[in-house]
């Protein structure tokens, strides 16, 4: 990845050679305005050459791929990685919540009467705002980079009803598939014929519906995510590993699951508000581009495909990986009864997974270990807990255990919510 400069205006340039930066910052004439990624500035008014820029930028539900290429030449491509834990941990927020207005400690006032004023016109679920808030974060930051720059950006348009129902045309729109149907368990008896998926029997015999991915873990109450189950196969017992019931469900696959067709929709719409001058590009249009470079299926090739380069490209840049990092764990998370204790809340101590600083280290600092690099992960008692941005421990060699001494971990920086591997 080669690095972007300013001059002293601010005014954009084009990226130098990472030799060419080591240079000018050894000489005194630049000096180092950021590291993700990596952007100096000069010290002099320098107005540069400045060449045809474009940026492609290929738009997922969790991942974004950026490239930026200039006169068939790569200057940066990479992928970035959004967080997808943020409903996990508010419904978790919520489970404590609520058990702790059923223990006896000071009275909470129910806050059920202040909640629709924040549901306006545009209103998101706070997972899928903070999704479209870091999109565009990290889509002005690159814009910010280089001069005057071409945006191609590909998104997302989706039928959730014709993903079900190819042959859905029409009225039936409106009516869905229980339509006709007392409710949808009736609708998942007949469509199962009235038996067992379990046991395959039908005669004499009371049915259920039973949930294919749990709602605990995601699941919806429509009928995809439902199967029809008579009352000898589904009991605690049976949902127990190794018995008939779990055995069927390890087998089987999932339901297919549409939660994030309709989050592309909305960030197709608020795309085309937010950048109105962008060349707006389509899969159908990406993917036979991207084989015509003979480029494999990622989204930073993906990218590349849709910044508008031609074959026989220059690719001399490497490969960034960004990702978000949650770095706050509140006390509320630790489910942990205050009442009963003798320290004060003031003076307690946190439980030890939410420690935000020990032995000179922070949460998500840079760290070198063994030659690799990581980030920290958590703290233990005499060492921390150290993954790479790709989710995985670092140990040390010839070691199965996941602690490291403080000793022997490397300080290189610290890091804010982000992840940058160049």
């Amino acid at each position: 990845m080669l690095v972007f400069v300013i001059n002293k205006h601010g005014e954009k340039l084009m990226p130098c050679k990472k030799s060419k930066a080591r240079k000018l910052l050894k000489q005194e004439k630049a000096k180092i305005v950021d590291y993700k990624p990596f952007t100096i500035q000069l010290f002099h008014g320098s107005s540069g050459y400045k060449q045809n820029v474009s940026i492609g930028v290929d738009l997922g539900a969790k991942h974004i791929g950026v490239a930026i290429q200039s006169n068939n030449k790569v200057l940066a491509k990479g992928e970035i990685e959004l967080r997808s834990d943020i409903k996990r941990n508010i419904d978790a927020k919520r489970i404590y919540r609520r058990s702790r207005r059923n223990r006896k400690t000071r009275y909470r006032q129910p806050r059920f009467l202040n909640r629709v004023s924040t549901k306006k016109k545009g209103w998101l679920p706070p997972s899928l705002e903070s999704r479209i808030n870091n999109t565009f974060h990290w889509i002005d930051k690159f814009h910010s980079l280089v001069p005057d720059p071409v945006f191609n950006i590909e998104v997302g348009k989706f039928d959730v009803q014709k993903m079900m129902n190819p042959d859905i045309n029409g009225k039936e729109y409106q009516q869905g598939e229980t339509f006709g149907y007392y409710d949808v368990r009736y609708y998942v008896f007949d469509r199962d014929n009235y038996t067992c998926q379990v046991c395959k029997k039908s005669k004499d015999k009371i049915l259920n519906t039973h949930h294919i991915t749990f709602r605990s873990h995601g699941g919806s109450n429509r009928a995809s995510n439902l199967i029809t189950i008579c009352t000898d196969c589904h009991t605690s017992k049976n949902h127990k590993k190794g018995e008939i019931l779990h055995s069927w469900m390890v087998k089987h696959k999932k339901a297919p699951r549409y939660k994030e067709t309709p989050f592309m929709n909305t960030l197709r719409k608020r795309i085309f508000n937010k950048y109105p001058d962008a060349k707006i590009v389509y899969g159908s249009w990406t993917t036979p581009k991207r084989k015509d470079l003979q480029l494999t299926k990622t989204h930073y090739n993906d990218a590349l495909a849709i910044s508008g380069i031609e074959e026989d490209f220059i690719n001399n840049s490497s490969l960034f990986k960004i990702k978000q990092f949650r770095k706050k764990k509140r006390s509320l998370h630790e489910a942990t009864a205050r009442k009963g204790r003798k320290v004060p809340n003031a003076a307690s101590k946190r439980n030890e997974k939410n420690t935000k600083y020990s032995n000179g280290f922070y949460l998500n600092d840079k760290v070198k270990i063994a030659g690799e690099i990581g980030f920290v992960s958590g703290f233990c008692k005499g060492g921390l807990y150290i993954k790479n941005i790709y989710n995985e421990y670092i140990t040390l060699p010839n070691k199965k255990y996941k602690q490291v001494p403080y000793k022997q971990v490397q300080f290189v920086n610290h890091n804010n919510n982000w992840q940058f591997i160049p």
